[in-house]
């Protein structure tokens, strides 16, 4: 299904999700539209990470939908949402999550070969995503041979290989001092809008989320979007 450019890309309607007696989510709604950073803002405990899980469809909601292209998650078998996750989605968590065996040229080069791409051109567009930021020095060494700050943008790098429309970023700066974090969300905006891939921020500092052009508020497992930013 095609969905015009009024359409969400991504939506979520009305989501309940308990974690025993604890609710997580408690009629969550949120609208993320292609192009656009939206930051989801909130206090430790509030729900955020839960539905940024929900949106990416890691998590299943005990009740509501979250559509993708006009497509509900849910109606989608495991290796179709993780197939989703391999193309049209990329992931930035707040350690980075590299695979420590592999050098980081590897670990950039990984999502393409999961999905079948040929090891040269795979690690040719992994190198190409290193230089963008500013991390080609690091190729050939192993993540816990890089800094912190190389090893996040590393992790932005992976994301970005596949040109994904969704790029969900949970606490992306969070591992790191106030410097280095401002270069990652520097380069790691600049990338994704080039790319156009939509891009939903975790996050409670709010210099990260001043890279967004859009906020949503994330309180006791409800949301409350605002506008848009002049």
């Amino acid at each position: 299904m095609v969905n015009s450019a009024n359409d969400p890309l991504l939506a979520a309607d009305d989501l309940h999700l308990s974690f025993g007696s604890t609710q997580a989510l408690n009629s969550a709604s949120l609208r993320v539209y292609a192009g656009e950073v939206l930051a989801l803002m909130g206090p430790s405990g509030s729900g955020k990470s839960t539905l940024l899980h929900c949106l990416a469809g890691i998590l299943t909601p005990d009740t509501g939908r979250v559509t993708y292209a006009g497509r509900d998650l849910s109606a989608m078998s495991d290796s179709e949402r993780s197939a989703l996750r391999r193309t049209e989605f990329g992931f930035v968590f707040q350690f980075g999550q590299l695979v420590p065996e592999l050098t980081c040229l590897e670990n950039v080069a990984l999502p393409l070969r999961l999905a079948g791409v040929g090891r040269r051109q795979a690690q040719g567009a992994a190198a190409g995503w290193l230089a963008r930021l500013e991390v080609a020095d690091v190729a050939q060494k192993r993540p816990g041979q890089a800094s912190g700050g190389q090893g996040q943008r590393v992790a932005v790098a992976r994301a970005l290989v596949s040109r994904p429309r969704v790029i969900f970023a949970d606490e992306p700066t969070g591992a790191l001092d106030s410097l280095n974090g401002e270069r990652v969300m520097q380069l790691f905006i600049a990338a994704a809008r080039d790319t156009g891939a939509a891009v939903v921020l975790v996050t409670h500092e709010p210099r990260v989320a001043a890279y967004s052009g859009r906020e949503a508020v994330v309180r006791d497992g409800r949301v409350r979007e605002q506008e848009y930013a002049l």
